[in-house]
C-alpha cells in the first residue's frame, strides 16, 4: 500500500476546503473507489465531483475501474469558463 497526491481545482478545491492532500491507497484502488471515498470525508465534494475530469499522472482518466498505483497524482478538474 501507499499514497497518492489528489490536487484540486477551482471550484473542487472549494468544496475539498484545500488544494492538495495526500491520501492513502488500498490494494487494488482504483480512481472510481477513491472518488468514493473522498466524497465520505468531504461531502461537499458530492455536488462538484460528477462533473469534473480527471487526469491521473498527466493523462486524461476516464474510466472508474482506472487502477491507481502509490506515488501517483489524481487531478480533480471541474468544468472551467473563461475567454
Amino acid at each position: 500500500m501507499g499514497d497518492v497526491t489528489v490536487r484540486f481545482f477551482a471550484a473542487a478545491e472549494e468544496a475539498a476546503g484545500e488544494a492538495e492532500t495526500t491520501w492513502p491507497l488500498a490494494g487494488g484502488a482504483t480512481l472510481g473507489g477513491l472518488l468514493d471515498e473522498l466524497v465520505r470525508a468531504k461531502p461537499a465534494l458530492a455536488g462538484v465531483l460528477p462533473s469534473c475530469s480527471y487526469l491521473y499522472n498527466s493523462v486524461a482518466a476516464r474510466d472508474p475501474q482506472q487502477r491507481l498505483s502509490p506515488g501517483g497524482t489524481v487531478d480533480v478538474l471541474p468544468p472551467f469558463s473563461g475567454g
